[in-house]
């Protein structure tokens, strides 16, 4: 089912191969889609909700009358919500929140000598916007992971938009809205796709403009992020999901089967790549897959994603090869099946997150280890962070000094200035202190 890349013996003649570019991965050409996004987010910014109202029509199939939902559709929603999932989703937000108040960060106060001091304070973002994908599943536990971090870190102004459904009258998913209202959330709007984040950058009816936009989408919300980043901030170009797997032969085989099944679920552009040193290994997972997968609900998407170009088998010499690959494909979620697992994953240095262990699948971390799911993706993860308290918070320096602690540095600042040919720069200081 799935391809085999054979990078045994790669590394014998004593090059350092390119590993990111013999591993698969998806054609996820964001650039090209920036064309397609730019005339929606322009239509948006131009002439605002009735804009929307078209683009709902056109790619979702809904007609609307308003864009944002009623704050009593929210109420039913969590008053309707099955009685288990609303146990799962308070589960979810426990361990969330636990987690994201042990990041919050406190000021910090610098003492540089005697009437010199530099706080550095941390201020949250006014007012965000977050995006919950509704198209191909209905993704509720990123309303958790999208909205628990921005209220701990003291958000004050906070929006949330999911794709308009045909099958619930024009409004996002019931059990979207549920979540919401569970989490204290009452501005919700039914819009998807670029015009959503367009939506959030430029402000439209109801929809006050936000200062940052942070979830996943697909690659014309990606493209609409990428195109609009600076007219808003964003978090992230989080783009379809992807796993890999590190595996020895002491991995079992069904649990590789089944944690590369789990992301190839959500799209058939999801990545799934076992990385192994075990042949025997190799079979056996591939064994495994067929029955695994003809027990699925979704088969058809779920073997599109396992046999695209973007999923694989990817053979090494050993563990040690091992990581250098899985190192340079920088994962979004990466599992570590080996003796020893935890030494190995303390080796890793480009992941979004890793799972360590035969007892830590990724759909764990999907829902309820604690951790955000947000992560970057398509091999940001070398220079990325998933979706933290951190992304809703910006540090700001206050600078205190006195007369006698600006007369310590009062040379050196006008030296560099005159070396920088800004002389107005030296002035400002020798004014203070004739």
């Amino acid at each position: 089912m799935m391809r085999r890349i054979d990078l045994r013996g790669v590394t014998s003649d004593g090059a350092a191969p390119d590993y990111r570019s013999l591993v698969p991965r998806a054609d996820f050409d964001v650039d090209a889609a920036v064309h397609v996004v730019r005339p929606i987010c322009e239509a948006v910014r131009d002439r605002g909700v009735e804009a929307i109202r078209e683009f709902s029509s056109e790619f979702d199939g809904v007609e609307q009358a308003d864009i944002a939902v009623p704050v009593e559709v929210l109420t039913a929603a969590l008053e309707a919500l099955d009685p288990d999932v609303r146990a799962g989703l308070e589960e979810s937000i426990r361990r969330l929140r636990e987690t994201c108040e042990a990041e919050l960060e406190s000021d910090t106060v610098t003492d540089l000598g005697p009437g010199a001091r530099v706080t550095q304070r941390m201020v949250p973002v006014d007012r965000v916007g977050l995006y919950v994908p509704g198209g191909v599943a209905p993704l509720v536990s990123s309303v958790v992971m999208n909205v628990v971090p921005a209220q701990v870190a003291g958000v004050s102004s906070i929006a949330l938009t999911s794709s308009p459904q045909r099958d619930a009258g024009g409004l996002p998913h019931p059990t979207i809205l549920a979540a919401c209202a569970l989490l204290g959330i009452d501005e919700v709007y039914a819009v998807g796709g670029a015009q959503a984040i367009a939506m959030f950058a430029y402000g439209a009816g109801p929809c006050r403009r936000v200062d940052l936009v942070t979830g996943p989408g697909n690659i014309y919300t990606v493209s609409a992020k990428r195109l609009l980043k600076g007219v808003v901030g964003i978090d992230s170009e989080a783009g379809p999901t992807e796993i890999a797997i590190l595996a020895d032969s002491s991995a079992d085989p069904a649990y590789v089967a089944a944690d590369l099944i789990s992301q190839a679920e959500h799209d058939p552009l999801a990545a799934s790549v076992l990385v192994t040193d075990s042949a025997e290994l190799a079979e056996l997972v591939e064994a495994a897959l067929e029955p695994q997968v003809a027990a699925t609900k979704h088969v058809e998407r779920i073997r599109t994603a396992l046999t695209g170009e973007q999923s694989g088998i990817v053979l090494v010499d050993d563990v040690e090869q091992g990581l250098d690959v899985v190192n340079a494909y920088a994962a979004e979620h990466l599992e570590i099946h080996t003796a020893d697992a935890a030494a190995v994953a303390a080796r890793v240095r480009n992941a979004g997150a890793v799972f360590v262990g035969a007892w830590a699948p990724v759909s764990l971390g999907d829902y309820c280890a604690g951790s955000n799911h947000v992560l970057p993706t398509a091999g940001c993860a070398c220079h990325s962070s998933g979706l933290s308290v951190r992304a809703f918070l910006r540090a700001v320096h206050v600078v205190e000094y006195s007369r006698d602690g600006l007369q310590e540095v009062a040379g050196h600042v006008v030296n560099l200035a005159e070396a920088e040919d800004l002389p107005g720069h030296g002035a400002a200081v020798r004014v203070r202190l004739g």
